[in-house]
């Protein structure tokens, strides 16, 4: 499912309140990456050991039943719970450059290494995915047939056309990104 869904969203609890944000996500192995800056003050709470939950939904469809209490939708999720490790500065370059590559694959090769300026700038997290931390969900399927028409509206996602800010070409990976 981190595989597939690149938002997923952080939420914990700051002080007594909730707090809940759309985050870019991606997984690496047994683990997911989250980063953000070392200025946000959610963050740097996670970063001293508070419990966390990342959650990830996609919705595939809208089924679409003879009766509205019988719609519903076709949908992937997951859910991990755990407490967040703050990825020390020495792995941080490789992490980020995977982060990268399972956004935007071929990407990190693409651009300059990262700078010390910009790594000290950067919180880069880990989420440990372990038996019991995680819970995933899923609905296929179609409506049961009714004497009105029912069926199941498809939902597709997609990346368009870049909108460049440069003169220069759109590069192999934003390309290869767009055609799929």
């Amino acid at each position: 499912m981190f595989d597939t869904a690149a938002v997923a969203t952080l939420s914990t609890v700051l002080g007594d309140e909730p707090w809940a944000v759309p985050m870019l996500v991606a997984r690496d192995g047994d683990r997911l990456l989250l980063h953000g800056s070392t200025g946000a003050g959610a963050l740097r709470h996670i970063a001293e050991g508070a419990k966390v939950c990342v959650s990830a939904f996609l919705l595939d469809g809208l089924v679409i039943a003879e009766r509205q209490f019988d719609h519903s939708a076709n949908y992937r999720s997951a859910v991990v719970r755990g407490v967040c490790r703050v990825v020390p500065d020495a792995e941080a370059p490789a992490l980020l450059d995977r982060f990268t590559e399972a956004l935007i694959p071929g990407r990190a090769a693409e651009c300059p290494p990262h700078s010390a300026k910009e790594i000290a700038a950067t919180l880069l997290l880990e989420v440990p995915i372990v038996d019991g931390s995680w819970v995933a969900k899923a609905r296929t399927g179609p409506a049961s047939p009714g004497a009105a028409w029912t069926g199941v509206v498809p939902v597709r996602s997609g990346y368009g056309e870049p909108v460049s800010d440069s003169v220069q070409p759109v590069p192999p990976s934003v390309r290869r990104l767009i055609n799929g």
